[in-house]
Order: structure tokens, then C-alpha cells, then sequence
């Protein structure tokens, strides 16, 4: 069974899948200080309403886009009334449901250590309303169940007697029922699958539990792929938390240790995290590169200038000095990933190419203010990133901005990092100096994203902070 996704999300509601964030307050930037929050003591839906506006006003990138005043008596939320702030900045495209509010505990939770609770898989939908396990991850219930990278959920329910097609979720209730029909994100909740793969077709019956989940996968996560008798580095990353970091390390040694100047780093489907990571991984492709030289500027807005800060790189024991990368992106690639990418393109300049499809577009990143006695974690857009170059400004993506990008299929029939799989095979080429065809990345054509769009990763009605960072998990 072969089948090719292009993975651009699903719907505009659900474009803060692809967010960003960084431990403790800051999200994208370097050594920010912690801003404090102003004080409210209540947690009534209109103090919490309040404090959500005054952290806006003191801290929003756009400040000029918010409303004078706007009285939250209408909205019965805080994220209503957060989205009805930002509705100005998200018409011009400079924030795309990227300010939210979240739980404290639950995103202290995944970016310490990657935890949550799910069946622990990526879905995606192809073009004829089909659904497909893109990603399984170790440890987890759905890869324990035979569930893996290219399977396909025929059906659902929470019993044999009561399975529904995703053909008649899909057309009664589109792609939020299939959210809804997977379940709530509880330890427990447990579904009936039918399923086909090269196996057959069966029944399975899959529980979600807490797991955590590795950034780096220890099936494919690093490789290193002889071709044509080059050796090439090849690292797929997950999420940008923490706990990538020792594994990023071993990855960049082993390249260091075989003499590889020629990278794979795949980021199809990252949307995101800790700028400590996103710099780490930039160092460990930096080994030729002076402490005097820019990964990142990082500017707020003009009464904030004081939080300003540049990132330089920092080469570590384990760097390499890579001659050509291949970044494999798709539109679930967002914010940290973005950042990384970035940063290469004023001093690689054409040896560091887009493969894949045109990326999501956040050149901004959130701070974290914190509300503790309502467990409410504010995110909100407070500052631009620009590479040493200055460039930034990619709300349509990296496709117009990198000076060389090849466009390939997302192809589940193979592992990822498998030489045939058609992203990797095409970041082979490049890196081999073979002619490809470059990724369309018109401001038109990235406007589809705020429609309905088939070949997508399946995005939760209401994501969590994983699914946030870990776009189409369940």
C-alpha cells in the first residue's frame, strides 16, 4: 500500500497547532527576561477575561490591531473573547490562533518531559476522505496494537456493534467528527478500530494512556544512508523539548565521527517548541561558525525594546560543519522549525534547501504569562525572529525565502528516512546535485489553509499543548 500526503492543516480553527513555546515564560528568542503578569486574584470567567485583556494590552507584537474596547459580556470563554482581540491581527495573517490560553500544568507537563495522554499516533486524511496512521510512537498504546505508518483506520466506535466508517463520519460531520469520534484525551478512553495494512484487514481495540514521547525516534530517528557511496546524516525530529537534546547530541557525534558533511534533518511534521532546543540544534550544525556569528534576532515590540536579544552561535563538542543540508518541511512545519531553517539560509545560501512542500509561516513566537491560582498559562505573540540577514517576515512560509527547495510527496507507504520514501529520496538528490522541480510558495497558494483542505494531518477541535507542538497526534 502506497500513499502520498501533502501535509498542509486542516482548517483555520486549528492553525495553532503549529505554536511554539520555550521553557518557562519564553517561547522563541534567546535569553528573554520572565515577564511578571499583572496580579488578579479571582478566577471568575470575567476576571480571568480581564487579566487575559491587560496581558494583551501590555505585551501584544501588534498592539495597533487590538480593538480600543471590547466588552467580553458576550463571550462565554476566555478564548472566545482572546480571539475576538486578536481577530484584526489574524485578517492580516500575523496571528493565526498563535495566542491562546493553556493549562500551567499540562505544558509543563509535555515540555518537561514530553508527557500526555493519547493512543500515541499522527493521522492524516488523503484527498478521497481516507484515514491514515502517518506516525506511530514508541511506547505508546497504537504501535503496541500494530497500528504504524501507513495503516488505515477504516472505522471507528467504542464497541464492534457500534463501528462507523470514516467515509460516513467524513460526510455527515467532516473532519471535527473524527476528532470527536477518537475521544476525550483521558487516560482510559479506549476505541474499536478496524483497520487494513499489508497484514490484512481486523479489529483492534486501542486505550489511551499516559506515555512519553520520544523526540527522536529510536526506530529511525537517526541514520546514516549510504548513497551512491556518499554517506549521509540523516535526523528526524519530533518536537523541539528538552529531552531531544541528548539524543540530538549522540546524532551529531556519530555524523562528527564518520566525517559527514551532508544532512537530512527532517522536520516534516514539527510544529514546534523550545527555542533552547531550536539553538542547540543550529550549534550542532555549526561547527565552522564564530561565536560572532547571528543564528537569531529577536525584537518586541518598540516599548519592549529592552527584552531585545541576538543568539550567537555557540559550537558544541559534537558539531559538524555540514557543506549542503536538506530540511524536509511540509505545512505541519512550523515556529522552531522555521527557526532552524532560517538561520542557515545567510550562510549556506543554496546548499541548504527546502524539500517537501512550502512550510506553515510563524515568524513570531509567545511568551508565557502565567495566572497560577486558575492554572491559566497565557501565550501570547510578543516577538518577530530574523536570521543574521535580517530576514523574518515569512507569515506565507519559508518557500519563497530559501534560495533552493525541491518539491516532493509525503510518501507513507515507507518508514520515514527510508531512501525510497519519496521526501527523503528527493533530499538525496539534492544533496547528490541532481535537478528537481521547486516548491510553489505563493501567498495564494498558502491562503488554502484557511479552507477545509484534503491531504491534510487531522487536527483536534480542541488541541492540547502536544497536539499543538505535535501536529495531528491523538
Amino acid at each position: 500500500m502506497r500513499v502520498r500526503f501533502g501535509a498542509m492543516l486542516a482548517m483555520a480553527a486549528m492553525l495553532s497547532g503549529c505554536g511554539g513555546s520555550d521553557s518557562g515564560n519564553v517561547s522563541t528568542g534567546g535569553s528573554t527576561p520572565s515577564p511578571t503578569p499583572t496580579a488578579s486574584a479571582g478566577c471568575s470567567l470575567r476576571e480571568r477575561q480581564d487579566w487575559a485583556a491587560a496581558q494583551l494590552r501590555e505585551w501584544y507584537l501588534f498592539p495597533d490591531t487590538l480593538p480600543a474596547s471590547l466588552s467580553p459580556t458576550p463571550y462565554t470563554t476566555v478564548d472566545d473573547y482572546i480571539d475576538a482581540l486578536t481577530a484584526t491581527a489574524r485578517a492580516q495573517r500575523k496571528d493565526r490562533y498563535f495566542t491562546y490560553l493553556t493549562s500551567i500544568k499540562d505544558e509543563n507537563a509535555y515540555y518537561n518531559s514530553g508527557s500526555s495522554a493519547g493512543f500515541g499516533f499522527r493521522l492524516g486524511i488523503d484527498s478521497t476522505n481516507r484515514l491514515y496512521v502517518i506516525e506511530s510512537f514508541e511506547g505508546a498504546p497504537a504501535l503496541a496494537a500494530g497500528l504504524d505508518r501507513g495503516t488505515e483506520i477504516v472505522a471507528v466506535g467504542t464497541t464492534t456493534s457500534n463501528l462507523r466508517t470514516i467515509t460516513a463520519i467524513m460526510a455527515a460531520e467532516g473532519s471535527a467528527g473524527l476528532t470527536t469520534a477518537l475521544g476525550p484525551d483521558t487516560v482510559g478512553t479506549s476505541r474499536v478500530f478496524q483497520i487494513a495494512d499489508a497484514a490484512g484487514t481486523r479489529t483492534v481495540t486501542v486505550a489511551k494512556s499516559d506515555f512519553t514521547l520520544q523526540p527522536v525516534s529510536s526506530r529511525y530517528g537517526t541514520q546514516i544512508i549510504q548513497d551512491g557511496g556518499r554517506s549521509v546524516g540523516y535526523v528526524n525530529l519530533r518536537t523541539f523539548i528538552s529531552t531531544a537534546d541528548p539524543a540530538l547530541r549522540q546524532a551529531f557525534a556519530r555524523f562528527r565521527a564518520q566525517g559527514i558533511t551532508n544532512v537530512i534533518v527532517d522536520l516534516r511534521y514539527n510544529g514546534g517548541g523550545l527555542v533552547a532546543t531550536a539553538e542547540l540544534l543550529s550549534d550542532l550544525m555549526g561547527a565552522n561558525r564564530s561565536t560572532s556569528e547571528v543564528v537569531d534576532y529577536t525584537t518586541f515590540r518598540t516599548e519592549k525594546a529592552a527584552n531585545n536579544s541576538t543568539r550567537f552561535f555557540a559550537p558544541q563538542p559534537e558539531s559538524i560543519a555540514p557543506t549542503k543540508i536538506a530540511f524536509i518541511g511540509t505545512g505541519g512545519t512550523a515556529s522552531a522549525s522555521e527557526f532552524v531553517i532560517n538561520a542557515f539560509i545567510p550562510y549556506l545560501h543554496a546548499n541548504a534547501a527546502l524539500i517537501g512542500t512550502n512550510t506553515f509561516g510563524k515568524p513570531v513566537g509567545q511568551i508565557a504569562l502565567d495566572k497560577p491560582d486558575c492554572d491559566d498559562r497565557l501565550r501570547v505573540i510578543a516577538f518577530a525572529t530574523q536570521n543574521a540577514a535580517r530576514q523574518g517576515a515569512y507569515f506565507d512560509g519559508l518557500a519563497t525565502k530559501v534560495e533552493a527547495s525541491c518539491r516532493a510527496n509525503d510518501d507513507i507507504g515507507y518508514p520515514l528516512g527510508d531512501p525510497r520514501e519519496a521526501s527523503t529520496r528527493q533530499a538525496l538528490d539534492f544533496l547528490a546535485g541532481r535537478s528537481c522541480t521547486a516548491i510553489a510558495g505563493t501567498a495564494s497558494a498558502q491562503s488554502a489553509r484557511t479552507t477545509v483542505v484534503r491531504q491534510d494531518l487531522l487536527m483536534s477541535t480542541a488541541p492540547s499543548t502536544a497536539q499543538r507542538m505535535v501536529p495531528g497526534s491523538f
